[in-house]
């Protein structure tokens, strides 16, 4: 398994989400970005990555997007747990332990979707 932010974990998630398929979205059309941001994780990683959903499918750059819909803003430990499956999303929501700015509604499809599409949420 590749290291949580490093190019390998982005190429196999970018992978898994392609297998994903297309994202179910209401509206045809549609796009959302929202951004993940941890300032206190180690230099040598990116402290932020963008997740772009539309019905074409998702996929995840490092770094922030300035048009993004909203920005979930949690510590690094929080972010790797999470990605390795660990931690739940929705208890971290629940304990604060996750900050929201933005149109919370962009949010929910992006945890249910990605909860089921990462490998290593199932």
């Amino acid at each position: 398994m590749a290291d949580f932010l490093s190019n390998e974990w982005f190429e196999s998630l970018n992978e898994s989400l392609h297998q994903a398929g297309p994202v179910p979205f209401g509206e045809a059309g549609s796009t959302y970005r929202v951004v993940l941001e941890f300032e206190d994780a180690p230099s040598a990683v990116p402290h932020a990555m963008t997740f772009t959903m539309s019905s074409d499918g998702a996929s995840v750059d490092a770094g922030d997007h300035l048009m993004a819909d909203a920005l979930l803003r949690l510590t690094y430990v929080d972010a790797a747990a999470l990605s390795a499956g660990t931690f739940d999303s929705s208890a971290a929501i629940r304990e604060g332990r996750v900050k929201v700015r933005g149109d919370i509604n962009k949010i929910v499809p992006l945890l249910s979707w990605l909860q089921n599409a990462h490998p290593l949420s199932q």
